[in-house]
């Protein structure tokens, strides 16, 4: 029962990307599942990024949440020097080719850190590596938001927001680029594993100018299945642009929270959702991939 509402008589609420402290949410596993179940949601995918270490405990917390969790992951993708973000739905955890990549783009991730360090101090704002394991907690994928959360513990700065927009931002003076896979290879990769590729926010942030329809459209050819139009990045205008661009080139959309618990305060659960028509398509393509 949601508000006085039998689950059976309304619309099942569907959020298909959220992020557990595994990688730089605030939640464990199984805390994101219960906050899943707290919002109201009937599904959520867990999509840490380039890991799959969360899923087995977020799986095992499903069904006394009464929570259905759609294994995912996000990963760390590049397209003309540009960060761009793939979600991939049902791939196979045990893919060796997939983990070998994965297992590239954390290294990248991590061997960064000492650079942006040493970037910080010399900004004024030593952090003592000690702090930094301890906000990391048990995250396997480390990243900038690792480092934000070290410089609000340290008083540097209020929020992970005015940690990027000051200094962590791609184009932020503590910026340190790092490896990402290729684009067109990662979709490649999430297909192969058995996966369904859907591109995170393509027109936030800085990715619209290196994902113009006419390369959204080559890419559906060569296996993206989707693209994720409901997100807090993304105006209404532009979520009308990518509704329809969608549907001229045979993209599913999808909608979600991007929740990370504590870390983006204004992408709470269930902010976006995604129809269950589209999940039912992607369970059918996870399905005939094997």
């Amino acid at each position: 029962m949601v508000q006085g509402i039998p689950r059976r008589l309304r619309r099942v609420k569907i959020d298909l990307h959220a992020h557990s402290a595994i990688s730089d949410g605030t939640d464990s596993p199984a805390g994101l599942v219960a906050a899943a179940a707290a919002a109201g949601l009937d599904v959520v995918a867990l999509t840490d990024h380039d890991t799959f270490d969360g899923l087995p405990e977020a799986l095992a917390a499903a069904g006394a949440a009464g929570v259905r969790v759609l294994p995912g992951i996000e990963l760390s993708a590049e397209a003309g020097g540009v960060s761009v973000h793939l979600l991939g739905y049902g791939c196979r955890a045990d893919d060796s080719a997939l983990l070998d990549e994965l297992a590239l783009i954390r290294r990248g991730r991590s061997g960064r850190i000492p650079a942006m360090l040493a970037a910080l101090a010399a900004l004024g704002m030593p952090l003592d590596a000690g702090l930094l394991a301890r906000v990391s907690g048990n995250a396997t994928s480390i990243g900038r938001p690792h480092l934000a959360d070290a410089l609000v513990a340290q008083g540097y700065v209020a929020d992970r927001t005015e940690a990027f927009d000051k200094y962590l931002a791609d184009d932020g003076p503590a910026f340190v680029p790092r490896y990402a896979a290729p684009l067109e290879s990662a979709i490649g990769l999430i297909r192969a594993a058995g996966g369904v590729a859907v591109i995170a926010h393509p027109w936030g942030r800085v990715s619209r100018g290196v994902l113009p329809e006419h390369y959204l459209a080559e890419l559906a050819g060569r296996g993206l299945d989707g693209i994720e139009v409901d997100h807090n990045d993304h105006d209404p205008a532009t979520r009308d642009e990518l509704r329809a661009l969608a549907g001229r080139h045979g993209l599913l959309v999808t909608g979600s929270s991007d929740y990370h618990g504590l870390g983006k305060r204004d992408h709470g659960l269930g902010v976006n959702t995604t129809a269950p028509e589209a999940l039912a398509e992607i369970d059918a393509r996870i399905a005939a991939r094997g």
